[in-house]
């Protein structure tokens, strides 16, 4: 089977929104507790770095996008990655794909830092992050409550070699 990453458009939106769903489900992917709208999503990310993975029958399997860590114009090249793979297409390396481009990207419009908060428990999203040279910085204990239960995020982050290091 042959799949191709490319650009996201707002035509994928429900989709996306779909997949973020599942992620919501599991649990173990994020704080959210409900699917933002379209609008709203699309208002929290950049518009640059967010792309599809599809099949070659056109179905999106997954998506991965960035969002800004903050406002402040010395944060400019600091950017948290989103990634999420539809329940089914797990486990198959579609994550890696997609956070190769990320980081590809990300560094052609001069992201020299990407950071990921991931939930302990999600041992296959820290065993790619650490394999695309992402660093553990460390845990942020009880960070937030989920379910009304105290939940750990380990802060990974990616300097890159390209961007930013004039």
């Amino acid at each position: 089977m042959n799949y191709e990453i490319r650009q996201m458009l707002p035509t994928d939106g429900e989709k996306v929104l779909e997949i973020f769903q599942q992620g919501i489900d599991g649990g173990n992917a994020t704080f959210d507790q409900n699917v933002p709208t379209w609008e709203a999503w699309d208002n929290k990310f950049f518009k640059i770095c967010r792309f599809v993975l599809q099949d070659e029958n056109e179905q999106i399997l997954g998506w991965a996008a960035l969002q800004p860590i903050s406002k402040r114009e010395c944060y400019s090249g600091v950017a948290e990655v989103s990634i999420y793979i539809a329940n089914e297409f797990q486990g198959k390396g579609f994550g890696k794909m997609l956070l190769w481009k990320l980081i590809l990207d990300s560094e052609e419009h001069d992201f020299w830092t990407l950071q990921s908060g991931i939930f302990p428990e999600n041992e296959a999203s820290i065993a790619v992050h650490s394999k695309l040279g992402f660093r553990i910085v460390g845990t942020r204990e009880k960070i937030g409550k989920m379910n009304g239960v105290w939940r750990d995020i380990i802060l990974m982050e990616r300097r890159s070699t390209v961007a930013g290091i004039e």
